[in-house]
Formats: structure tokens, C-alpha cells, sequence
């Protein structure tokens, strides 16, 4: 996939659907990411799920990273999911920032029911994000229990300011329509495969 072929910066969509929305660099794309997406499609009732494939992400190194488009073809042949599309949104907008996709969004989407997806590894970062706090003013939020995560992630600064708006796991599936803030904490995924790790692994030779 060359630069001239990145999918389009908004996938297919319409007033009224439900679609989750996960960001990463993808580098590289691994089975959780798939897993993840599946699970939140059944237990948030998601229409859709966006893989928002990120030019660099601001709090990490991005030296070595793969380029984009190469990333981008890694996730969509991993991806393989009818209800899952692979986008290089923010590259075409020109942010590396959440909270500046999830205005560009909102702003161009209108009538979409957006909900961020996040492993349960992302929580202790969470408050380091460039305007956290408007990203979850801006659409609810479903975190994944991965698994190889125990409840200190909970104790973290974000999960503290936002305990008084976190639904019952039993409401999960009616998440994408309320009104923010919202998130849930969602159980029964355990796959702490991270793409860091896998990086690691391939660098040792294992």
C-alpha cells in the first residue's frame, strides 16, 4: 500500500450508528487488537469499529517506527472483519492528538454515536493525554480488562475523576448513547498481548 492508496479518512457511515473507535500506531498489529474490536462490537452493540491507525503516537519514541501506509496494510490484512475498517484518519487531518480526531469527528460525523475503545493497559497514561478531560466530555468510553492487569489500573488519576460517571458492566450495550461522560469498564477479554511486547520479542530473536 503506497501513500496515494491510504483508506479513506472517514469510512463508510451514517446519522444513528454506533461506532468504537480504536487508536493505536498498530506497530505492530496483533491478535488482541482484533479481539478487542469483536468483543466490543457484542458487548457495546456497535454498528461498526474504526482502527485509527496513528502517524506517531506523542508520548512514545517514533524513531524506527514502519511508515504509515506500511502499518496501515499490516492492520487491514489483520483486521479482516466486515464490520472493522483500517483508516489513516489522522495523518490526513494532520494531528497525532485524540482529542483533536475526536473533535474532527464529531464535527464531520454528525449524528454518529462514537465511543472510544482502550486496553486496560492505557489507563495509567490516560491523564497524560493532551485534554483528557475533553476527550471524555466528548463521547463515552469503554476500557478492556485484558488480562496481565491488576486493580492498581483503577487507582490511576483519570479512573479517580471519572468513577462518579462509570456505568454498570450490565449496561454496556447502552454506552454509545449516553451522553458523555460515560465509560465502562468491560471484563472476559484475556489476551495481554501488547505491541510493544511483541516488538521485543522480535528484536531478541524469540
Amino acid at each position: 500500500m503506497t501513500a496515494d492508496q491510504l483508506p479513506p479518512h472517514r469510512p463508510g457511515h451514517r446519522p444513528g450508528q454506533r461506532i468504537g473507535l480504536l487508536g493505536g500506531s498498530f506497530n505492530p498489529p496483533h491478535a488482541a487488537h482484533r479481539a478487542i474490536s469483536l468483543h466490543a462490537l457484542e458487548r457495546l452493540a456497535l454498528d461498526r469499529v474504526w482502527w485509527l491507525v496513528t502517524p506517531g503516537n506523542p508520548l512514545k519514541d517514533t524513531r524506527g517506527l514502519p511508515p504509515l501506509p506500511e502499518r496501515l496494510a499490516a492492520a487491514q490484512a489483520l483486521a479482516d472483519h466486515p464490520a472493522i475498517d483500517v483508516t489513516g484518519i489522522e495523518a490526513i487531518i494532520g494531528t497525532s492528538y485524540t482529542c483533536e480526531t475526536v473533535a474532527w469527528l464529531k464535527e464531520h460525523c454528525p449524528g454518529v454515536h462514537f465511543v472510544w475503545i482502550m486496553g486496560a493497559d492505557i489507563l495509567p497514561e490516560f491523564h497524560r493525554w493532551k485534554d483528557w478531560r475533553g476527550i471524555a466530555d466528548a463521547l463515552p468510553i469503554a476500557v478492556m480488562d485484558r488480562g496481565g492487569f491488576g486493580p492498581e489500573v483503577l487507582a490511576t488519576p483519570a479512573v479517580q475523576a471519572l468513577t462518579p460517571y462509570r456505568l454498570p458492566e450490565a449496561d454496556a450495550g447502552k454506552l454509545a448513547a449516553t451522553a458523555p461522560p460515560a465509560w465502562v469498564f468491560l471484563h472476559g477479554l484475556k489476551l495481554p498481548l501488547s505491541s510493544t511486547a511483541l516488538r521485543n520479542s522480535a528484536a531478541s530473536g524469540g
